[in-house]
């Protein structure tokens, strides 16, 4: 038989409008999602215009860059939900920011701790608009030398105190009705091992955090939350304070490739605002690497 005498047969009923366009009849009812799509009133500059945002640990390093990044963006109010009490860099940015930027503490390896800080947020606000689980640790040594008390530590914090954070925000987001946007800090070790500092443990937490990204980002489309994680690269803070430091530093620099620095905290914070906004209403359940140093991982 010939191709043309072949008649194709469509999977689904077709019927024909009145306008003469065909018309599928569809097998399954139209699944129910809270769409993420912006109204016909859309501002799409990228702003956090009238967003309420919680970041953890963002007394200092990359929390703090967030922050301030956040807030050169026009958000309404952040607050940092953290252990610690804030210290000078963060009390300096609170100065310049008056009414905006605000600590709560909170203990994000507890989910009554977490929950008690979201519920805190929305007294003070009314709302919350996003979630940055951020707060996380790390240990570099041997695999060989790690013991279960320091493996559990960095499992509490890096994965279940960003689960404790999404899921709470989330159930408050969908109490709320609220269309809202989480982001997780993962790290370029969740995709290949950092040569210059190894730390499998570490790797390990931060892989899970991304993975973790891309499942609830399918759970939650129907409520219109959106779910991403961004990978940072080597970034200027306490914990990596000593890799500039090392001797073949400028050696390695040779070798690696990419750009021969470490980053500043606020240079990240140009995807977390993106993420954040309504301008990234139909990105959901992705990881955006910012790693400069390309051939360092």
């Amino acid at each position: 038989m010939s191709p043309s005498a072949i008649t194709p047969q469509p999977s689904v009923a077709e019927t024909t409008a009145s306008n003469g366009s065909a018309q599928v009849s569809q097998s399954h009812p139209n699944p129910v999602y809270l769409s993420t799509e912006p109204g016909p009133d859309h501002d799409w500059k990228i702003t956090l215009r009238n967003k309420v945002i919680a970041i953890t640990g963002a007394n200092r390093g990359i929390g703090l860059g967030i922050a301030t990044v956040c807030l050169a963006n026009d958000v309404a109010e952040v607050y940092s939900l953290d252990l610690f009490e804030p210290g000078e860099e963060f009390q300096a940015l609170q100065k310049a920011n008056p009414k905006r930027f605000h600590y709560v503490h909170c203990d994000v390896t507890s989910g009554e701790s977490v929950g008690s800080a979201i519920d805190t947020i929305v007294a003070r606000s009314g709302r919350i608009d996003g979630m940055v689980a951020n707060a996380g640790m790390t240990k570099h040594q041997p695999a060989l030398n790690f013991d279960r008390p320091q493996l559990e530590q960095l499992f509490n914090l890096n994965v279940f105190g960003a689960y404790f954070c999404a899921n709470v925000a989330a159930k408050k987001m969908i109490e709320l009705g609220i269309k809202g946007s989480i982001v997780f800090t993962a790290s370029m070790t969740s995709y290949r091992p950092n040569r210059a500092a190894p730390s499998a443990p570490y790797g390990g937490t931060k892989a899970a955090v991304r993975n973790m990204a891309h499942t609830l980002a399918m759970e939650w489309a129907q409520h219109g939350i959106r779910v991403n994680s961004i990978s940072p690269g080597f970034v200027r803070t306490a914990m990596t304070y000593y890799v500039e430091r090392a001797p073949d530093w400028n050696l390695k620099m040779q070798y690696y490739g990419g750009m021969p620095r470490l980053a500043d905290p606020r240079e990240l914070g140009g995807a977390y605002v993106y993420l954040l906004s309504d301008g990234a209403s139909y990105t959901t359940g992705i990881d955006i690497p910012i790693a400069g140093i390309v051939g360092a991982w």
